[in-house]
């Protein structure tokens, strides 16, 4: 069920409110592409600056419009353990196949204080779990020691990996063993990351190319190891231009320019630097996106 490719899915904005017949849009056009699951709610989708209304209210749209056609793994993570809990039981009331958890941020916790996070969560609320593991974001990395303690819970059933680091990834995989689902977090890292035995990957990149990026694990998957690396190939370029700036700026500017969504953020994101903009305008003609 959780397999392949999952898009982190941007939160359209018009006028300072959600743009929910954009939003309707762009899921259709991820499942119409091929890919495997949606994940509303992440950094991606700009989830610290919606209101808990407007959080629940973009998971229970997710829900409906998806009408289970693919699996939903909704962000609910936050730097409260009450927080989480709060916005998991209502994931759990929704609808959504799991939940994604970030590592608390800010409070920078020790190891132990994030077993005990992710712990009392997993005892709370009833729904498979996926931690999520995103240093460079958060300022704390969860060890490979913390994850094998985690996933001796039964409800945490995978982790979202995007250390980058593929030896970290190794030792997880080693120690949590073949039940529990590695998902890449840096869409660069896809492919190695299947290599090692992950099993798909939450996606930027998704948003704009849904199609390519789910071809690359159907490939894989199939064992069609050369035409998956080749895809990954063919991906780096627009991979490495969903990363010129902080992240959504470049995919909710790529959108834009596809025509797909306003292109409007919150603040503190903002727009792209007219360099980047050119950078990014690049890439995708170069990949044909304009």
């Amino acid at each position: 069920m959780f397999k392949g490719s999952f898009v982190a899915i941007v939160t359209p904005f018009r006028d300072g409110e959600i743009d929910e017949r954009t939003y309707a849009d762009l899921i259709e056009f991820q499942i119409r592409e091929g890919t495997h699951g949606i994940v509303p709610c992440g950094t991606t989708g700009e989830s610290a600056t919606l209101s808990h209304k407007e959080h629940e209210r973009v998971i229970e749209m997710t829900v409906d419009i998806v009408n289970r056609r693919v699996p939903v793994i909704a962000g609910t993570g936050s730097n409260s353990t009450a927080e989480s809990i709060m916005l998991t039981k209502h994931a759990k009331s929704a609808g959504t196949d799991a939940v994604l958890l970030i590592t608390p941020y800010y409070n920078k916790p020790t190891q132990e204080g994030l077993y005990q996070h992710f712990k009392m969560i997993a005892e709370s609320v009833d729904i498979p779990q996926f931690l999520y593991n995103v240093p460079g974001r958060t300022g704390v990395n969860m060890l490979p020691d913390t994850v094998e303690r985690l996933s001796r819970i039964k409800n945490i059933i995978g982790i979202k990996e995007a250390t980058g680091d593929l030896r970290q990834v190794s030792d997880v995989i080693a120690l949590c063993g073949d039940n529990f689902i590695v998902l890449s977090g840096d869409d660069f890292t896809t492919f190695p990351l299947l290599i090692v035995g992950g099993m798909g990957v939450i996606s930027v990149t998704a948003n704009i190319v849904p199609g390519d990026v789910a071809s690359l694990c159907n490939e894989f998957f199939r064992g069609n190891i050369e035409k998956a690396k080749n895809i990954h190939y063919r991906l780096r370029s627009l991979n490495e231009a969903m990363f010129y700036e902080t992240n959504p700026i470049p995919v909710k500017t790529a959108l834009s320019l596809m025509g797909k969504v306003s292109g409007e953020m919150r603040l503190p994101l903002c727009q792209m630097s007219e360099k980047n903009l050119e950078r990014l305008k690049g890439a995708m003609k170069q990949y044909k996106l304009i």
